[in-house]
């Protein structure tokens, strides 16, 4: 399993266009991407946002070792 990447606030309001803390988080929640509170402002990851934008995880065990 990976680890999911990181968005931490400040590429948060670099992608949404908002400075404002508040604003951030209205953006991200109104289009359904789950955030997390943190220390220096709030937070997510990549696999959060493609969830809310209707993708799916990568089945990293889709393929068995027969194909080998």
């Amino acid at each position: 399993m990976s680890a999911a990447t990181v968005l931490e606030f400040q590429e948060l309001q670099r992608i949404t266009g908002y400075t404002r803390r508040a604003d951030v988080e209205r953006t991200l929640r109104g289009q359904g991407i789950r955030i997390f509170l943190g220390r220096n402002g709030p937070w997510t990851t990549v696999d959060l946002v493609n969830q809310a934008g209707g993708l799916k995880p990568m089945d990293e065990d889709k393929y068995g070792a027969e194909i080998v």
